[in-house]
């Protein structure tokens, strides 16, 4: 594994909230080597001195004496982040773009979770149902079965359900359109190596993402009070025509399930499988006032739930060395520029730390997006404007 260390220091990002309210700024220079993409937006030099690796090859790290020495990891792709500052600690080819499988799921809850509210109740049509790629996970949604749209959120989050996907994105105004709501809402967190065909998940031609989007994905999600307790729900009764039956969440570092030792902490994230991108996974967990976010893609070791056990041991490193590492980027780097943070929201961590305190029944929920704020319609659309390309990787 090559690693390359380095002895600057970076300004920590800021956390910002799902509610900031984003201002286009002019782009400025790229940081690092091209490998990043024309077009790559950074804060101010004021704001961040010193540039950020995540744009090089290999594995990037700060040690500072005494820090633990970064694990073996035969992932493709991999990063690890603080959730509160978006500090990342350490990561390995961040911005190589790769298939997400079902974690792209995490992208389309932030984009549709806060449009309708989960006490909604609809009956799924035909059409609805139509065009769900061939060996799809599903929750078991069927025709003419009517739903809350909080247990459509259970069986995406739980199951993975690209059934419930599929309604849930007919009711946002249909497949094309909510990919294209998604494109706009991964610009406006500065998360610019996400390319959205299939709003599931399912592979598909020219859908990738990469290590470093999908951990803004999944910070952002854990600061919105419903997506926290979606992702970290790990059994859930979902309606059936004869009654309800249980539904258990796919992601084993959250269930113990298949030999699978549960992770102390673990808040979610979210899983996914396809042949394609072999195992993904976004997961953060909290601990002793930390919330670490890491992400995984495609572990290359044949060994059975090598995703989760290499996601263990990122997690183990990041809390082990976190006050002794500086870091690499930030999670907020390539976001556009805020002005206006509003108050009375709750930060990443005041989130997190509901998220893993013992929830109320299923029926107290608050209803989907009555808590979390929206990024101004807008300012998403004009965010179409900046889809610059990275450049997309070569290797396979």
């Amino acid at each position: 594994m090559k690693i390359r260390f380095s002895t600057r220091t970076t300004v920590s990002g800021c956390a910002l909230c799902a509610a900031t309210v984003l201002a286009l700024t002019p782009p400025v220079a790229a940081v690092g080597p091209t490998g990043g993409g024309p077009g790559a937006i950074v804060q101010p030099k004021a704001t961040v001195p010193q540039p950020a690796v995540l744009d090089d090859e290999g594995t990037q790290v700060r040690l500072r004496s005494g820090a633990p020495q970064v694990p073996d990891v035969s992932a493709l792709s991999w990063v690890v982040a603080d959730a509160e500052s978006g500090e990342v600690m350490a990561a390995h080819d961040a911005h190589r773009r790769l298939p997400p499988a079902s974690t792209l799921k995490t992208l389309f809850a932030l984009t549709v979770l806060p449009s309708f509210p989960g006490g909604i109740r609809h009956t799924v049509s035909a059409r609805e149902l139509t065009g769900i790629g061939e060996g799809s996970s599903l929750v078991g949604v069927v025709e003419g079965h009517t739903y809350q749209v909080a247990d459509l959120w259970r069986g995406v989050f739980l199951n993975s359900g690209n059934d419930a996907v599929h309604v849930l994105a007919a009711l946002n105004g249909g497949w094309e359109h909510t990919s294209r709501l998604m494109e706009a809402k991964a610009r406006s967190l500065g998360a610019l190596d996400t390319t959205v065909v299939s709003p599931d998940g399912y592979d598909a031609v020219g859908q990738d993402s990469s290590a470093y989007d999908l951990a803004v994905f999944g910070r952002a999600g854990l600061r919105n009070p419903d997506f926290a307790r979606y992702c970290s729900t790990a059994h859930a009764a979902f309606p059936g025509a004869g009654g309800t039956f249980q539904i258990a969440n796919t992601n084993r570092l959250l269930t113990g399930a298949d030999g699978v030792a549960p992770y102390p902490g673990l808040i979610g994230i979210k899983n996914g499988y396809t042949t394609n991108a072999g195992n993904t996974l976004v997961a953060a967990a909290h601990r002793n006032g930390r919330t670490l976010v890491v992400t995984v893609m495609n572990p290359q070791k044949g060994v059975a739930h090598a995703v989760y056990e290499e996601a263990r041991a990122l997690l183990d490193w990041g809390f082990g060395a976190a006050g002794h590492v500086d870091p690499v980027g930030s999670l907020d780097a390539l976001r556009p520029v805020s002005h206006d943070m509003p108050t009375g929201t709750k930060s990443g961590a005041a989130v997190v730390a509901s998220a893993g305190a013992p929830r109320p029944a299923e029926s107290d929920w608050p209803e989907a997006g009555t808590i979390a704020g929206a990024v101004g319609l807008g300012a998403a659309v004009l965010l179409l404007g900046l889809r610059f390309r990275h450049k997309r990787a070569s290797r396979v």
